[in-house]
């Protein structure tokens, strides 16, 4: 593994990073570029390295920072080992860490296979936690380091179909506010993002458009929710719920009972379920 490194000949603690993971999917690039336009330079990882270096590029070119960037296996402990050395060698330092990265199988968790819930929590929850206590590592010292964990709006809720990602998503909401009191003497803060939909892939855009007006409601721009979290960030604040209506809901939610909230949400996921499996055999069928 090799950090690309160019634009970083004078990067010290004077000019520290923001460390992205994830940062090519649909919201890891929608933080990328406003981290970018706000003048910050940037530490970027995903697993393709031609996608990292294509934005990289972009990023450059375009907002004139530094971007650098390597790719990252995070589901592998190995490979992020070696990312966390690389960074170590190269004597990077960071002011900000925005863990995106994290994935979901969509389906009843019997008909899952183990590889696909090995994989939920090791990226969800495993990677998250040891970026994290890395990169706590090599903060600036002379700067407030901000931590943005994303998790989700799923987080507030047991969801039958989503049932290990939301527990994941749980996990990352509950280890965010402790962290946040943990790391307060060190002058930073740590704030969870937790979305509702969001169109970042052509699955996700699908499933949004299955659950019909209540997914349309929920579902909030990328770009939007990236700039208003940055804001939150940088004013430590805890949680972030993006869109009045999540906010609404996530209130509501918490007033009734968890085993009738399950059964409501297992009943609304069945009916979208059955709703895209239609669409598809349609689409087949013409």
């Amino acid at each position: 593994m090799s950090i690309e490194a160019s634009s970083l000949n004078n990067t010290n603690q004077k000019n520290s990073l923001v460390f992205i993971t994830g940062a090519t999917g649909g919201l890891g690039k929608a933080f990328a570029v406003e981290c970018a336009s706000r003048g910050w330079n940037l530490f970027l990882t995903d697993l393709r390295p031609d996608a990292l270096e294509t934005l990289s590029t972009s990023l450059r070119n375009t907002y004139h920072v530094q971007a650098c960037f390597a790719a990252c296996d995070l589901t592998d402990a190995d490979s992020r080992s070696a990312l966390f050395e690389q960074a170590r060698a190269s004597n990077l330092h960071f002011w900000a860490l925005i863990n995106v990265a994290g994935t979901d199988y969509e389906g009843l968790f019997y008909e899952q296979t183990r590889r696909q819930i090995r994989t939920i929590i090791r990226l969800n929850i495993e990677a998250t936690l040891e970026m994290t206590h890395a990169v706590l590592e090599l903060r600036d010292p002379l700067a407030t380091f901000r931590i943005i964990n994303v998790a989700s709006l799923a987080a507030f809720y047991p969801m039958p179909v989503k049932a290990t990602y939301a527990a994941s998503k749980r996990f990352l909401l509950d280890f965010s506010l402790a962290l946040r009191e943990e790391v307060r003497p060190l002058g930073a803060t740590a704030t969870v993002l937790c979305p509702a939909g969001l169109p970042t892939t052509h699955e996700c855009i699908e499933a949004i458009e299955a659950q019909g007006w209540m997914g349309q409601v929920t579902t909030q721009n990328i770009g939007s929710v990236a700039s208003d979290t940055l804001d939150a960030a940088l004013a430590g604040r805890a949680i972030h719920i993006p869109g009045m209506a999540n906010r609404v809901l996530q209130s509501l939610g918490s007033l009734v009972p968890p085993t009738l909230v399950a059964a409501l949400i297992g009943q609304r996921w069945k009916s979208a379920r059955q709703k895209r499996a239609h669409q598809w055999k349609q689409a087949v069928s013409t």
